[in-house]
């Protein structure tokens, strides 16, 4: 239900952006909005996703205001136009509510992962309808390479009825039609991978510039209320010099036009990574997965054209490679291309998928996600994601 309200409240606040798009104007008053309810709340300190994932490893709790906090500053970051996702916001979501009903419940330790896991895959599937996709996600995010098995049922369970109660609401669950899918042959296999190849490389310089955005950020401007007000000015700076829209919030009706039509602007993928860098940096709410798809199928459909590969098709194969560099999560990325796509194209998913996972290194969104297996040997390396 909730998750259900989240998904309807974010899509309701970038409709009214994109109809008033001078609201970008007040980005900077919401940011400092956004700050004012953290510290009241004493969250300030809070690790947003990365504290999740590490309650599911350490058995603790997730606090209960995370919920409301993340809830209505994720709205106001989209409806001011601040480029990011909502699905951090949606783990975070999840996370919390999970956790607060096993601590209603008395749910000891050990079976409070598997509650505060129930939460985000359930509020997960609610935001994308891909309920297969956000169960195994939930299963494997924390520790890659191991999954919580004890916990499928469960999740699925979640899952599924938070995907039913969208349909219910009306919410149509996120797919794309690509228009034509190749035929499997060697030079569209060998295509394929190498598109798989270079989204593997600018996945790392997405965590890279995410992470290092953030960090230096933190440094030159200590005071919240100062960063994230400069932050929302460098997005305005950027909006009116552009003139455009596109990179504001989630970017979806661009992700669109690249899958459907084959069609995205050369430079799309790296104003995005600007964009949502300092956006996320600054220390305004969401999440950076729809960045992702949204850098993966613009530099897929940009480097499709190039290399002779239909570029609607290399658009949906940068999104899954995409996502599978920046997350680790090889089991979900290709479930999720069957989600979102089709069957159709499965193999040459799956081999863009594996390529991706073997040769993002060791980088990762959330630095508190553990390898747990080193990608390229059978050897316990039990790291945490650079």
């Amino acid at each position: 239900m909730i998750g259900t309200l989240f998904h309807m409240s974010v899509s309701e606040a970038n409709s009214v952006f994109s109809k008033y798009d001078w609201l970008v104007l007040l980005l900077p008053v919401g940011g400092l909005i956004i700050v004012a309810m953290y510290k009241k709340c004493d969250m300030l300190g809070n690790k947003g996703t990365d504290g999740v994932l590490m309650s599911i490893r350490n058995d603790t709790e997730v606090p209960f205001l995370l919920s409301p906090l993340i809830f209505i500053s994720t709205v106001i970051t989209h409806l001011l136009g601040g480029s990011a996702g909502r699905e951090g916001a949606a783990l975070q979501l999840g996370g919390s509510i999970g956790s607060t009903i096993g601590k209603l419940f008395r749910i000891d330790g050990k079976d409070m992962r598997l509650v505060i896991m129930c939460g985000m895959s359930g509020v997960f599937s609610a935001l994308f309808g891909t309920p297969i996709t956000a169960a195994f996600f939930a299963l494997g995010i924390t520790s890659v390479g191991t999954m919580y098995y004890s916990g499928l049922v469960p999740c699925l369970a979640s899952a599924l009825a938070a995907y039913f109660i969208t349909r219910f609401a009306g919410i149509e669950p996120t797919h794309f039609t690509v228009m034509y899918i190749p035929e499997i042959t060697v030079i569209t296999v060998l295509k394929t991978i190498l598109i798989a190849v270079l989204c593997a490389e600018l996945s790392i310089i997405f965590c890279i510039v995410m992470h290092y955005t953030a960090r230096y950020m933190k440094i030159f401007m200590k005071n919240p209320y100062l960063r994230i007000f400069v932050g929302g000015a460098v997005i305005v700076a950027l909006t009116y010099l552009l003139g455009t829209r596109d990179y504001n919030g989630a970017g979806m009706s661009v992700i669109e036009t690249a899958v459907e039509n084959g069609y995205a602007s050369g430079w799309a993928w790296i104003l995005k990574i600007i964009f949502t860098a300092v956006t996320i940096g600054a220390g305004y709410k969401g999440g950076e997965i729809v960045p992702t798809f949204f850098i993966g199928a613009t530099f897929g459909c940009v480097m499709g054209e190039l290399i002779g590969l239909t570029p609607g098709f290399a658009a949906a194969v940068g999104m899954v490679a995409m996502f599978c560099g920046v997350l680790n999560c090889p089991v979900a990325s290709i479930i999720l291309s069957i989600e979102l796509f089709g069957s159709k194209g499965l193999i040459l998913f799956a081999a863009a998928v594996g390529v991706s996972y073997m040769l993002s290194g060791y980088y990762g969104l959330y630095g508190s996600q553990k390898i747990m297996y080193s990608k390229l040997h059978a050897e316990y390396i039990n790291t945490n994601t650079k």
